[in-house]
């Protein structure tokens, strides 16, 4: 394929342009579909950040079917997979009457588990009239469903606990030994999945498969063609699957999958039903000796809990204890040998969490309201990331809208380990100058002053009341959120709704039907939310998004990057808190229609030397620090780089702040 025919494809009046309503020629489109296009056929690696409204996903997509090469495209999250694999890919593949076979492949969790399903239902205990009414509906589904995804049945909630019970995991998955093996919706996948020529997963997808690839695993066909989609997630998700974990809830299932085992193909030894209820109990006791709010323990600090010390010793005995007594009848069920197997597997890994920490390594508690995760983390996730990439595909495409940091992507790179790697930024193709204002309110303290609180809240009260609603404001803490829902939810005139009161989804479908509401999210609403209209016209960032500096991993690698004379705040912090604020920021203009407000509260962004860097990390907006100028924006559209102000008034200047 030539240049030729790709601008033909993507042009004006090609069969893009004629199959969708709303396409346009773009030019940082063109240009990185012709890096893909290069890249698929000559191989090698490539980070690039695509600007919102670039169309990035039609700008790999159309090289990877018309190169006619095995490809894998990984993405963030099982809602983006699906868009892509429904929406995106089916639009492209027509247009393009393109001969490639196309699979979705996602993972383990999001099948249906027949042999758990009817285990559960078959024993019949449960606590929860819910749960049971769930799995009363799931069953129905069951017996036409056509590949077992769980996202198909609508009536039951993804969050549902009902689907723990009709769902595997690597652990508790009896694989070719089970009984249900030949109607299995995930071997099913799998299968179609080996045979297609271009497989949409998604990240966990793909990292499992590189970290399980020295055991043999064959989670996903070869394939000399990679795309990492979203990819500024992957370097954080690489870190979990390098490492070794340890969760309450992994102890718990086994607990209760022991005793459905135990009852079902052990009924005449009930006395083995008490192994399991003590590593149950243990695993509860270990929660409760930890402190009651959530938060995320080093080793050091473990090792001086002594009710936690102890509470460990026990489990292990336990669960040493229960790998033994099922082991005694391990012969008679496939279920029974699984709990046997897994126990032995959680003891090993347990006792590996107990070692000291070594020069690559850190051992950490994340305490959750509810339970807990023991992690043992790689420092530095590139030395293992890396080589297994670029051992697996010839040519490697990692692509987002929030890579750069002040128009450089060396920190993604150094992250993910790659030695050689080209860059590229596309910038976005919408006009910021004209639709986009960035608002820094005068008079903010840094956030750690005591004032700041109510500063904060005085200045989204007047923001929202001169855009009339319409606002999304992001936090950086949920207890920060919850101190100004309290503060706001009352005194503000419009519908106001908060994380946490209903499933995303539904805060953000209520969001834009009601066209004036006000929606309070933490981080899951900082990225991956596409509202797009006047419904959303302003984004209030609370402060700028810094990881905490008590987070025990953190502060670890921040200690081995100085150790090796190297700066850790301009290395970590500072790029990492750019892309969160990029994409923050990023959701307020998401068409070449829209138009609105940024609202960012935090004043070291203009008074610190390193907000030179974030800020030029942002789309080049025009500023301002005076509210009468937010009020002026929304009164009147913007001219040729001039406000168009209502009954004579003076247009607002907006402000360019000094390098300093």
């Amino acid at each position: 394929m030539n240049d030729f025919s790709l601008r033909q494809v993507l042009g004006a009046d090609g069969p893009l342009a004629n199959g969708l309503g709303n396409f346009a020629e773009r030019e940082g489109q063109m240009a990185m579909a012709s890096d893909v296009e290069a890249l698929v056929r000559h191989g090698g690696a490539l980070a690039c950040e695509a600007g919102t409204g670039t169309g990035k996903t039609i700008a790999y997509l159309v090289p990877l079917l018309l190169g006619e090469r095995r490809a894998i495209v990984s993405t963030g999250t099982r809602n983006l997979q699906d868009q892509l694999f429904f929406r995106d890919l089916p639009i492209v593949h027509k247009a393009l009457g393109a001969r490639v076979t196309v699979a979705l492949l996602k993972g383990r969790g999001n099948y249906l588990c027949l042999h758990r399903l009817h285990a559960f239902l078959e024993e019949g205990r449960f606590g929860d009239r819910r749960v049971l009414a769930h799995l009363t509906r799931i069953r129905s589904w069951s017996t036409h469903t056509g590949n077992g995804d769980i996202a198909e049945l609508d009536e039951v909630p993804e969050d549902s606990p009902a689907w723990r019970f009709a769902t595997s995991t690597r652990d508790n998955c009896l694989g070719a030994s089970c009984a249900w093996f030949d109607r299995c919706h995930l071997f099913e996948a799998r299968r179609q999945a080996m045979a297609a020529d271009l497989v949409v997963v998604n990240h966990h997808l793909l990292l499992a498969q590189l970290a399980l690839a020295e055991e043999g695993a064959d989670l996903l066909p070869d394939a000399p063609v990679l795309v990492v989609d979203e990819a500024h997630q992957l370097p954080d998700l690489a870190t979990e699957f390098f490492g070794e974990t340890l969760t309450a809830g992994q102890l718990l299932e086994l607990s209760r999958d022991a005793d459905t085992a135990r009852r079902i193909e052990a009924a005449d030894m009930p006395d083995l039903s008490s192994l399991a209820a003590e590593v149950e109990r243990l695993t509860r006791s270990i929660r409760i000796t930890l402190e009651a709010q959530p938060r995320r323990m080093a080793r050091a600090e473990l090792g001086q809990h002594e009710p936690f010390h102890a509470g460990v010793v026990d489990l292990a005995a336990a669960l040493s204890g229960l790998a033994a007594g099922f082991g005694t009848v391990a012969g008679r069920g496939r279920a029974l040998a699984s709990c046997e197997q897994r126990a032995q597997v959680l003891a090993a890994r347990l006792a590996l969490l107990e070692e000291d920490d070594g020069d690559e390594h850190l051992s950490w508690l994340d305490v959750t309201p509810r339970g807990f995760t023991w992690r043992r983390s790689p420092l530095d996730v590139g030395p293992l990331l890396g080589p297994r990439l670029a051992a697996r595909h010839a040519a490697l495409l990692f692509t987002s809208a929030t890579l750069a940091v002040a128009g450089k992507l060396d920190h993604f790179t150094r992250r993910l380990g790659l030695q050689a790697c080209e860059h590229r930024v596309y910038p976005s193709p919408f006009d910021y100058q004209q639709q986009a204002l960035l608002y820094l309110p005068r008079g903010m303290s840094e956030p750690r002053a005591p004032e700041f609180a109510e500063q904060l809240h005085r200045c989204i009260r007047d923001v929202v009341e001169a855009c009339g609603g319409r606002t999304f404001v992001l936090f950086t803490s949920h207890r920060a959120l919850a101190q100004a829902h309290a503060a706001l939810a009352d005194a503000l005139a419009f519908p106001v709704l908060a994380q946490g009161e209903a499933p995303r989804g539904q805060l953000l479908e209520h969001f834009r039907d009601s066209g004036n509401a006000v929606l309070f999210g933490t981080y899951s609403f900082w990225e991956g939310v596409d509202v797009r209209g006047e419904a959303l016209s302003c984004v209030v960032i609370d402060k700028l998004p810094f990881a905490p500096p008590d987070d025990p991993l953190l502060k670890a690698r921040h200690r081995a990057i100085r150790e090796q004379g190297r700066d850790p705040f301009n290395e970590q912090q500072l790029p990492r808190a750019a892309i969160a604020l990029k994409q923050g920021v990023g959701r307020l203009i998401r068409d070449a229609t829209d138009r609105g407000v940024v609202v960012i509260c935090d004043p070291r962004l203009h008074q610190k030397g390193y907000g030179r860097r974030l800020l030029a990390s942002l789309p080049p907006m025009a500023r301002t620090r005076e509210i009468d100028e937010v009020r002026a924006f929304f009164r009147g559209p913007v001219h040729d780089g001039e406000y168009t102000a209502p009954c004579g008034e003076p247009p607002p200047t907006p402000v360019s702040f000094p390098e300093s």
